[in-house]
């Protein structure tokens, strides 16, 4: 199944990022304040005390802003920090100036959080974790960039009978008909886009 599923997963990467790449500066900051709107009236991010997310990087849709709120609002927000064989490690946020520019090999820069790091399993203790993503369909089954990285965490969460609501933030174009789905994959919970809110459980 997985050998099948790859080259489609792979074709549908391309073309989504194809569309995120003609995206303007305006457009991804518009969609930001959007979803940081929409999220925010989301009862699982409202009443969770830990929230795991990430800093959006280049026309990704902005976390910025949510991030900012959450933690106005009382939440402890944790951000992740690659590590060199692509798991995460995760630290607090604590505000934009605590975000510094990190290159990894010859990839891509990310900011990450400077503070200190909690460890892989810091994330079984989120009560939400937002999770980045190309696309989900309409089951919830999610597609990734490709890297890894939060497969291990679903795995983590699930190794640990922790059950944190999953949540991905998309454009409206981005929730889709179906993706491609491997054994490992596991659906999330809900999806916000500009426009709104889509849940799946």
């Amino acid at each position: 199944m997985g050998r099948e599923t790859e080259p489609d997963k792979r074709r549908l990467r391309r073309e989504l990022l194809a569309v995120r790449s003609g995206l303007t500066a305006d457009d991804v900051r518009e969609a930001a304040v959007a979803l940081a709107g929409h999220a925010r009236e989301l009862p699982e991010l409202a009443r969770a005390r830990t929230v795991a997310a990430y800093v959006s990087v280049g026309s990704e849709p902005g976390t910025l802003a949510l991030l900012d709120a959450l933690r106005a609002g009382g939440r402890r927000v944790l951000l992740p920090v690659l590590l060199p064989d692509n798991d995460l490690d995760w630290a607090v946020y604590a505000g934009p100036d605590s975000l510094v520019p990190v290159r990894h090999g010859g990839r891509m820069t990310l900011l990450e959080p400077s503070g200190e790091r909690l460890g892989p399993e810091a994330v079984e203790r989120a009560d939400a974790v937002l999770l980045p993503g190309l696309a989900v369909d309409t089951r919830g089954m999610r597609l990734g960039r490709g890297g890894g990285s939060y497969d291990r965490v679903l795995a983590r969460l699930e190794r640990a009978g922790a059950d944190p609501a999953l949540v991905v933030l998309l454009y409206d174009t981005e929730v889709v008909e179906r993706v491609p789905e491997e054994a490992h994959d596991r659906p999330v919970h809900a999806v916000v886009t500009p426009s709104g809110v889509h849940r799946f459980r």
